[in-house]
């Protein structure tokens, strides 16, 4: 079910040249690049390009499961997808972001329910992560409802601390 007034979310792919050009600032070249017309708001987020490309380098598989840009009627309202392939347990991690101008219309729902139908159609699948930092209402409620539980917490070099919640891949 879709929310009110928010249509599908679709995803287009971040080539590792389209992610260089949006970490380079080149807003218009990575729009070309894509295919798609970009957001300003995806050049803001180039330390998360640099983190991708980068992985791209090191495990080119990565770039199926890595950084898209979130499109619905027309408009890019964020970028998803997991931080990685499935691991050895078949275990992804959600990642999702709502530019700020989008925030608080169901786009990080939408989002989320997009990812979720990506890998349960996919069998190497068997559960999909989210970890958020406890003072994260906004992330907390979007989970809400999707079958997530929490399993434990982790310490992250980056956002401190974090709970890590689980959720089965439907089949």
């Amino acid at each position: 079910m879709i929310m009110p007034g928010v249509s599908d979310i679709t995803w287009v792919k971040l080539s590792p040249a389209t992610l260089q050009l949006l970490i380079d600032g080149d807003l218009s070249a990575a729009s070309v690049s894509a295919g798609a017309t970009l957001s300003q708001y995806l050049v803001d987020e180039h330390w998360l390009w640099r983190i991708r490309l980068e992985q791209i380098g090191e495990d080119p598989s990565s770039a199926d499961w890595i950084a898209r840009a979130a499109v619905t009627d027309g408009q890019v309202v964020g970028h998803g997808g997991f931080h990685g392939p499935p691991d050895t347990e078949g275990v992804v991690e959600v990642a999702y972001s709502v530019d700020p101008a989008f925030r608080r219309r169901g786009y990080a729902k939408a989002m989320l329910r997009s990812l979720l139908a990506r890998v349960d159609a996919d069998p190497s699948v068997t559960a999909v992560r989210a970890s958020i930092r406890p003072d994260n209402a906004g992330s907390r409620a979007t989970i809400a409802g999707f079958g997530f539980k929490k399993i434990g917490e982790q310490w992250d070099p980056e956002d401190g601390l974090e709970d890590v919640f689980m959720r089965p891949a439907a089949r």
